[in-house]
């Protein structure tokens, strides 16, 4: 017999506004009925009083590359690859994400443990971490200066890829001139300064044609096993001009509010970093994710490194309706995804859900993921934490 779960009393945040005194009620993996608390009596199942906290469903992360710094917390000093999946997708979990996109960056970088045997292992320790709490899932990010489509096709063959991103990072080519490019990669991501010119001389010399080749094949191995491919760091029309024939069907990250509203008219996805908007702007004074809202052309949030900000990102008031801001981490994101039966509280959907206190700081203080209590951190809980699969 299926037991009934109830969620009573919470603000219930649903795709189209928000039920104060809500009630949300879930059987098995899925929601069932949504309704005010007041209209019905606690019947048998389990009864969790949300107090007045914010119900909502779990958050779907399109692109966060914690897990390499899990991975590899300082230069030279790795660790498992499941050791960090284990940590990354708890951490993530405390956060109310449900669904991650780990964004595995196949790409040669000396110094800092990003090279594409690793981005392999972590991948392969992602597609079989059945002993998760949350649906942990693979971002391809393939560096066209490298042989990352090599790597991700021979990877294709053992494990399930999810999303394939196409990036190039060169100076005087997206967020990077030659000064903040040595700068980035001396002293944030620990590479030899003679390794940086290198890379600088030989990913400024790829010609377009070389160029359009790469990000042909890339798109194809997208196309082979279904997934949506994204653009990252557009700075201009031309670049989601150039990603929108090879099939794009986001932009991630675009540095420009010119980009960004060409992706629109197209009808590519935007997705931009949650701290971006936490924060109060771009990190590299690129475009802020505040004013990409206000031009009506950001259509999802992501944590890119920072968990917590996805998780913040809704209860910064955009003066937007609640309801419009948590679609941006939630609906809008796992419908890009093509995971339509999630990221939204609506009777058949997934029961990913958080209940989350938005005061002083949000916080998650119960999660669940299809249905089962993974997460539960309010006063005085000692809740068995079972395992979860993918779900796939």
């Amino acid at each position: 017999m299926t037991e009934f779960v109830q969620i009573r009393n919470g603000r219930v945040v649903t795709p189209s506004g928000v039920i104060e005194n809500g009630r949300v009620v879930v059987a098995g993996e899925r929601i069932v009925r949504i309704d005010r608390s007041d209209r019905h009596r606690a019947r048998a199942g389990t009864v969790i009083d949300a107090d007045g906290r914010v119900v909502m469903p779990g958050l779907i992360d399109l692109h966060g590359d914690d897990i390499e710094e899990q991975f590899a917390p300082r230069s030279g000093a790795e660790t498992d690859p499941m050791t960090a999946l284990a940590t990354t997708d708890r951490t993530n979990v405390l956060h109310g994400v449900t669904t991650k996109f780990h964004a595995l960056a196949f790409e040669e970088s000396p110094g800092d443990g990003r090279n594409l045997e690793n981005a392999a292992r972590l991948a392969r320790a992602v597609d079989r971490g059945t002993a998760a709490l949350g649906d942990n899932r693979v971002h391809a990010r393939c560096e066209l200066a490298d042989a990352s489509a090599d790597a991700v096709e021979e990877l294709m063959g053992e494990i399930d890829v999810d999303l394939v991103s196409v990036m190039h990072h060169a100076p005087g080519d997206g967020q990077y001139d030659a000064e903040s490019f040595e700068r980035h990669y001396v002293e944030d991501r620990n590479w030899p300064a003679e390794a940086v010119r290198s890379a600088a001389a030989e990913r400024s010399g790829m010609d377009d044609a070389s160029r359009n080749r790469r990000i042909a094949r890339i798109s194809e191995l997208a196309r082979r096993v279904d997934a949506p491919l994204a653009s990252h760091d557009d700075e201009c029309r031309a670049d989601v001009e150039t990603m929108a024939e090879h099939g794009a069907a986001v932009s991630e990250y675009p540095l420009t509010l010119e980009a960004a509203q060409r992706a629109t008219d197209l009808g590519l996805a935007t997705v931009m970093g949650a701290p971006n908007l936490v924060r109060g702007g771009s990190l590299w004074d690129n475009l802020s994710a505040r004013d990409a809202i206000e031009a009506g052309v950001l259509d999802a949030l992501c944590s890119d490194y920072h968990p917590a900000s996805l998780l913040a990102a809704p209860f910064v008031d955009t003066g937007e309706p609640l309801s419009t801001r948590v679609n941006r981490v939630t609906r809008n994101p796992a419908d890009i995804a093509g995971l339509h039966d999630r990221g939204r509280i609506e009777v058949g959907a997934r029961a990913d859900l958080a209940v989350v206190d938005p005061t002083p700081t949000p916080t998650v203080e119960r999660a669940f993921v299809a249905g089962s209590e993974v997460i539960r951190t309010d006063e005085g809980a000692t809740p068995e934490v079972p395992s979860r699969a993918t779900g796939r």
